[in-house]
């Protein structure tokens, strides 16, 4: 009988029903729609971090991160070929590349600058990045021998395009001077501008050849599925042999995690906007409905009725209204969101990155769930204090608001 009774006052105002349903709406398709977007942000720049950059693992000798930018010949893996067939054993990966790092000058002729190198497998680097894109000529492939690619920033540095040659000069690990003439074949671009500014790739087998050695500085993971990042995590390190560490592409990309976390603030804080505004919406008509139905309060208490029946039916009648409200909002929000990501939303490059993308909206179940909890919830929130105020009304008082 309460659920009816509230049911018939809920829908006996219809003006000022269809006004705090339009609100509740509004906020939890509004949270289902930014926490897609969001989500969708976090996704394609994780995406575009690992497969441009640094894959979903990455392997190296202890201390690599620290020092083996400055003396990457300090850290090589001497027997590379092992490590690569222990961990392409484990079941979530799809496959494990190998790179020799360096840093030298790059000739044009005419002037020098100073680059950091890979010595890359062209083959399983190009499966791996799929988000790098050739501006200019083409991808190493395995036949390049003496081939290089070169990022973005420095090409133009130097005004080099497709079929210039070009000579590497570098120290080997032993110290000695050693160089290399190379056929720049293609310019590539990646999802970040620092790297395309001074990145050069060259076949593993010449960069090896330049430093005198057989070995690797890393081996890059890549999963079939990224969100097996965790899982594999555990998998890999009991295959690693002593000396040795692995980082995930998170613990790789400071960028990343500094986004997400500066995103998540935001959403935080949208929340928070979307859940006083349904408040301050659904406060203002519980007391206009209260204020309107002072009599018929009056009248309920003196037939019989106790102020908590009072209390309840308004708790009821807004929760009511939050769960039609909620499940309207859910289901608006999910065809926005639907309607939204089968056009697309072209985006600009983020900052101190290259290229831009086309953004989705995601729909995202735990944003969802969270979206008609915040709806319905705040909707029954909004109506305890009027409820309490009008329970606690004299029946005379309440019967002289009809009179």
């Amino acid at each position: 009988m309460l659920i009816k009774l509230a049911l018939r006052n809920v829908l006996r105002q219809k003006v000022r029903t269809g006004m705090t349903l339009l609100a509740i709406v509004f906020g939890v398709a509004g949270l289902i729609v930014s926490g897609g977007f969001v989500a969708d942000i976090f996704v394609q720049l994780g995406e575009a971090i690992i497969h441009s950059q640094t894959g979903h693992f990455q392997v190296f000798k202890k201390g690599y991160l620290e020092q083996g930018t400055r003396h990457p010949e300090r850290f090589l893996i001497a027997d590379p070929v092992g490590v690569v067939q222990a961990l392409e054993s484990a079941p979530q990966v799809s496959g494990v590349t190998s790179r020799l790092s360096f840093s030298g000058l790059l000739n044009n002729g005419k002037r020098d600058l100073a680059i950091v190198g890979e010595g890359i497998e062209p083959r399983k680097e190009a499966q791996l990045g799929s988000y790098l894109t050739i501006t200019a000529g083409r991808q190493l492939d395995d036949s390049d021998t003496f081939g290089m690619t070169v990022g973005q920033g420095v090409a133009q540095a130097l005004g080099l395009k497709a079929g210039d040659r070009v000579t590497l000069v570098m120290n080997t690990a032993g110290g000695a001077l050693n160089t290399l003439d190379m056929e720049l074949v293609g310019v590539f671009q990646s999802f970040s501008k620092d790297f395309d500014a001074r990145t050069v790739r060259i076949p593993l087998q010449a960069a090896q050849q330049l430093m005198l050695t057989n070995g690797a500085n890393l081996l890059v993971v890549s999963l079939h599925h990224t969100d097996d990042t965790d899982a594999a995590y555990d998998a890999l390190r009991t295959r690693l042999a002593p000396g040795l560490d692995i980082r995930s592409w998170r613990e790789l990309s400071d960028f990343f995690d500094k986004t997400v976390q500066l995103y998540d603030r935001q959403f935080g804080i949208l929340q928070l906007i979307i859940l006083a505004m349904v408040l301050l919406s659904v406060v203002n008509s519980v007391n206009m409905s209260v204020f309107e139905r002072q009599a018929e309060f009056g009248t309920m208490l003196a037939l019989g009725n106790r102020p908590p029946d009072i209390f309840r039916l308004l708790l009821v009648e807004n929760a009511i209204l939050g769960l039609i409200g909620a499940t309207l909002g859910v289901l608006i929000g999910m065809a926005v969101a639907l309607g939204v990501s089968a056009i697309g939303i072209p985006m600009p490059p983020p900052p101190n990155a290259n290229l831009g993308y086309v953004a989705f909206i995601r729909i995202v179940p735990t944003t969802i769930a969270s979206a008609f909890l915040i709806g319905l919830v705040a909707t029954v929130l909004a109506a305890i204090f009027p409820a309490r105020r009008v329970a606690s009304t004299q029946i005379v008082d309440a019967l002289r608001q009809g009179v």
